[in-house]
């Protein structure tokens, strides 16, 4: 008996139905989106009407749908959860993705759970626990390597879900408390205020400016897309795109974009990996990545768990969309700018550059010429050989503004007629197959009529489905009215057979005697409400600090974050590197009245921010 491939899953964020359903035809497996609360992203809400309207659309390929339900939920709230997941069960979500342990101990129907990366998992023994709580999928922190993800794999056996694309959390997710402390917005909430794409001072112990107005926590997007072969190796089968407040123009690219790059990967290795959804997806467009919002490209720590000096992380002269490379300046007069690019401009095309005075521009292109040449709507001063980015491609926009995907499924049909019966058999390539039949009394054909049966089965629009192979018997004639009113009857029999036999995953049974890796919980690990602090009680903590947002309060020592990535490396300051003296070593960020105390834990190879007292 052979080893069966290993179900490789794209999936998609949906701010709502429509770019859901635009997700799943440029061709996601699966896709995630908020339902009316409790989704972790304030403003990417949506009606069990729209949720349900995703379903059905995804349903028909394969593919799924996952409510996020992954904030911390307060005890009065916990009724309100419990009947929310009942309701995203009947309408036919596939599973919940969930942070807060408290789901585990309502009267839940039999949903699949998903940890969430809330969760913080980072380490085989996290892992390991998580799966003994019955959670079906296992969503790992973005700050993992290659040989981190196999160690978790060797530990597991339920599917791994890593992000691949998107934007990234400087700190470990579920473990940012500095929108709650400075703001009273809790990030585990919903409400993040985004501090990490500020501009900050870097001061010394003296308040000295070291570094002055600069987004030095703002990191640069993940961008795994070559990186997918090595990752399934290593273990991961679930490819998560971030983004559930981004347009419908941004989700259209990135999926199809990685639709195509992983299916490369699966074409090369059939044996090994298979699609998790079915349908053939066709582009009016050609993806392109950096043509959607970005703020540069990184691997993040996917390849080595300390990158070396130098190793560009974060993108701190602006958070904003640096778009896609142009070409350099070759000259700029005024309104006029000359960029040595290959690339065609058109008028509306807008550009960003680092101007002269170092700071982040952007202008908007009111007439394109030859060989580079633009006029600019407003005037600019941009040095000869600045690096021009284009962070909106006007052309390529409208193309996306318009339907630009078809998903179809392939089915077979065999057309036959014995014993004054006309049946029609449909075989899909999701494996549902029916048999149609029509009474009918039909004579011999005068001519060959296999070329006409065939082309009336293709009259499959307004469907999902295309005709792949088509076998008929083309010495009968057969009335056009008659073959339609069979093939469109035989299709809604196709339909409502997959409907019926559509597998289901169904939550996994806790394992109630599995000892949870820890036996004291701080704040940091977010526990909100008696419901979760039964789980942990049960599964052996002793000691347990509720979550901030439960009442503890922040002192000077409460980590605001806590993070792998590290403002000295990226500044070329390492302090085991041979640079570092280039910075005292008292490092403090300031923004407005606030001074954050910055501390490197060189063993750990992290750094935590902490609220200083001045």
């Amino acid at each position: 008996m052979g080893h069966r491939p290993a179900d490789i899953e794209l999936l998609a964020p949906a701010r709502d139905a429509d770019i859901a359903i635009a997700a799943i035809d440029h061709g996601a497996d699966a896709v995630y989106m908020g339902a009316s609360h409790h989704g972790a992203r304030a403003d990417a809400t949506n009606t069990l009407d729209d949720v349900q309207r995703a379903c059905d659309y995804a349903h028909r390929y394969g593919a799924k749908i996952y409510a996020t339900v992954n904030t911390l939920v307060y005890d009065d709230e916990l009724m309100e959860v419990e009947r929310l997941v009942h309701d995203l069960y009947r309408i036919g979500v596939d599973a919940l993705i969930v942070q807060d342990m408290a789901l585990l101990r309502l009267d839940l129907p039999p949903i699949a759970l998903h940890a969430s990366t809330q969760c913080d998992l980072r380490t085989p023994d996290k892992a390991r626990f998580l799966e003994s709580l019955g959670f079906s999928q296992l969503v790992m922190a973005r700050e993992l390597t290659l040989d981190e993800i196999a160690s978790i794999r060797q530990a597991t056996t339920v599917p791994l879900e890593a992000f691949v694309h998107g934007a990234l959390c400087v700190s470990y997710s579920g473990r940012c408390a500095i929108s709650q402390v400075l703001k009273g917005r809790s990030a585990n909430r919903g409400e993040c205020a985004q501090l990490c794409r500020l501009p900050y001072d870097l001061v010394d112990g003296k308040g000295r400016v070291l570094v002055a107005g600069k987004h030095l926590l703002s990191l640069r997007d993940m961008a795994q897309h070559d990186r997918l072969e090595q990752m399934m190796a290593a273990g991961v089968s679930s490819f998560k795109i971030e983004g559930r407040l981004k347009d419908i123009g941004y989700v259209k690219n990135v999926v199809a974009y990685y639709r195509r790059a992983i299916d490369k990967v699966i074409d090369r290795e059939p044996e090994r990996y298979r699609r998790a959804s079915c349908g053939i997806v066709n582009l009016t467009f050609e993806p392109a990545i950096e043509k959607s919002f970005n703020r540069g490209f990184t691997h993040y720590f996917l390849d080595e768990r300390r990158p070396k000096d130098g190793t560009a992380i974060a993108s701190i002269d602006t958070p904003k969309s640096q778009g896609e490379y142009l070409g350099r300046a070759l000259r700029c007069s005024g309104n006029t700018l000359t960029i040595d690019t290959r690339a065609t401009l058109v008028n509306g095309d807008g550009l960003s550059f680092i101007d002269s005075h170092g700071q982040f521009s952007g202008a908007r292109v009111n007439r394109a010429m030859e060989n580079g040449t633009v006029l600019l709507r407003e005037r600019a001063d941009i040095p000869r050989g600045t690096r021009i980015y284009r962070t909106a491609d006007k052309v390529f926009t409208d193309l996306l503004a318009k339907p630009s995907a078809t998903r179809t499924i392939a089915v077979d049909a065999e057309l036959r007629y014995t014993s004054g019966l006309l049946s029609l058999t449909l075989a899909d390539e999701r494996g549902n197959r029916v048999t149609h039949t029509l009474p009918c009394d039909l004579q011999a054909a005068a001519k060959p009529q296999g070329e006409r049966q065939r082309t009336e089965l293709a009259k499959l629009g307004g469907t999902i489905y295309r005709l792949h192979e088509a076998q008929v018997p083309g010495d009968i004639f057969i009335p056009a009215s008659l073959l339609s009113q069979l093939r469109r009857e035989a299709i809604e029999l196709l339909d409502r057979a997959h409907r019926i036999t559509r597998p289901v995953d169904k939550r996994r049974k806790e394992n109630r005697s599995y000892p949870c890796p820890v036996s004291t919980l701080t704040p940091a690990d977010n526990v909100a409400n008696r419901l979760a602090e039964q789980l942990y009680r049960d599964h052996g903590v002793t000691d347990i600090l509720p979550a901030l947002e439960a009442g503890t309060p922040a002192n000077a020592s409460t980590p605001l974050m806590h993070t792998r990535y590290c403002l000295r490396r990226q500044l070329g300051a390492c302090l085991k590197g041979k640079n570092a003296t280039a910075l005292p070593h008292d490092l403090y960020l300031k923004t407005g009245t606030t001074l954050l105390k910055v501390t490197c834990d060189c063993k750990a190879c992290e750094m935590t921010i902490t609220q200083h007292k001045q």
